[in-house]
């Protein structure tokens, strides 16, 4: 592993531009902030060509490192931290041997290495917080040991804020150290707790996301659901499966396409019942047939399809028309689907929503609190009104569950469509009578 693991041009040419400015080193020494000793070492390495400070970092590497370390630890000045970042970051391009001469520096001093990294993660300098940030990377990623929360929770935190900045490089980064990170199951079940971290990376495909900037979030959703937890609770969290089959359809380039159906994999192979209902009703069925018939270059991707196709199919024909509609409760995507606008299906299957004390026909009322989809408000307007219809005791059942007062302001939404709908079903409920409890 090496430093270039996370690459990002403001952070390259920002420290091009250090490596020729001029730190104060002798006013620290006579400040008495540094001793002789480490003046004389660190005027060996500043603004030296790099192939002398490769000689240096070649023949002394642990005394440098352990150098650097506690100069960052003692010296606050935003120059000079940047300076020494620079440095450390150097030393460790394209040197993977040395990243053990950080990681061990503890067995000099408990602080070190991570004390002063983390430290100046809290830096309102753009450059220092994301140059810090690469070099946490590296050396966490690298750990030999699991990662204990007071090292990873201040580095998840600052990644967490990056991934919703309006600054791309930050964004940028923030991706690319949590596809470093993220193989680490420590680092998968910390990265899950934090919501706002999650949710930032999915709000970024939200947003016509970049192919490249695509495939990151998408490597890192894949290996996120490697944790069963995960693959069992990240669509009713975040609603991905619809947004990840979107991105897919839209994608050019055959590696998002890869990365995103590898995920998919995961999510059917480790929780199918949390998972296919939302598949079946995104359509990805189809989607997958479809790519089943294009050429792949990668044989993984083949194989990938081909488990999602056979599963989605084996399920797909064993579902009766009560399994679709109550799949597409579940996701939470309701639309004009023939089930709704089936008188039949309403006689046969109206009681059914009482099962499980009243599972579906809660989750109704709530589409009807939650929603901002007028398509979904009106289906789920309409049901209800199907339901009261078809059920002697719908009328009581649905206004002790406060369905009844949600659907009479839905007469005076926005959308006439929903309108029309609610007002369908408010005259069923005035006009049915109340069934004897």
């Amino acid at each position: 592993m090496s430093i270039t693991l996370v690459s990002n041009s403001y952070l390259d040419e920002n420290s091009a531009k250090i490596r020729t400015k001029p730190v104060p080193w002798e006013g620290y020494q006579r400040a008495g902030l540094i001793t002789p000793e480490e003046l004389q070492l660190i005027q060996k390495v500043d603004r030296q060509t790099r192939s002398k400070i490769e000689a240096l970092h070649a023949a002394d590497g642990k005394t440098y490192a352990l150098l650097y370390l506690r100069l960052l630890k003692k010296l606050q000045r935003i120059d000079t931290q940047s300076c020494i970042l620079v440095l450390i970051a150097d030393a460790l391009t394209d040197h993977e041997e040395r990243i053990p001469l950080f990681t061990t520096a503890s067995q000099t001093d408990p602080e070190l290495p991570y004390g002063p990294l983390l430290r100046i993660l809290e830096s309102q300098d753009d450059f220092v917080q994301l140059k810090v940030t690469q070099i946490l990377t590296v050396l966490l990623s690298s750990e030999k040991s699991p990662l204990q929360p007071q090292q990873l929770q201040p580095f998840l935190n600052t990644l967490s804020q990056f991934v919703v900045n309006s600054s791309s490089n930050k964004r940028d980064v923030a991706v690319q150290c949590l596809e470093a990170v993220l193989p680490r199951p420590e680092c998968r079940k910390a990265v899950w707790a934090n919501a706002s971290l999650v949710g930032g990376l999915v709000d970024i495909l939200k947003h016509n996301a970049s192919p490249q900037m695509s495939y990151q979030v998408g490597f890192c959703l894949w290996l996120l659901t490697f944790e069963q937890e995960v693959s069992e609770r990240i669509q009713k969290r975040f609603d991905i499966i619809p947004l990840l089959v979107d991105v897919a359809q839209g994608a050019a380039k055959e590696k998002v396409i890869r990365v995103i159906v590898a995920t998919f994999r995961n999510l059917v192979s480790k929780a199918p019942s949390a998972n296919l209902p939302a598949m079946l009703v995104a359509q990805l069925l189809p989607f997958a047939k479809n790519l089943s018939g294009r050429k792949w270059t990668d044989e993984d991707v083949v194989e990938d399809i081909q488990y999602l196709r056979d599963e989605l199919a084996n399920r797909f024909e064993s579902l009766t028309t009560y399994d679709e509609y109550r799949s597409e409760l579940l996701s939470g995507h309701l639309s004009w689907s023939p089930v709704h606008e089936s008188d039949l299906f309403w006689k046969e299957n109206a009681t059914k929503l009482n099962d499980k004390d009243y599972e579906l026909l809660k989750i109704l009322i709530r589409l009807l609190k939650e929603s901002n989809d007028s398509t979904v408000l009106a289906v789920a307007s309409h049901d209800l009104g199907q339901y009261v219809k078809h059920y002697e005791r719908g009328k009581k059942v649905l206004t002790e569950l406060g369905g009844k007062t949600r659907v009479m302001e839905l007469m005076s939404h926005a959308n006439p469509d929903v309108r029309y709908q609610a007002l369908i079903s408010v005259q069923r409920l005035v006009s049915q009578p109340w069934a004897a409890v």
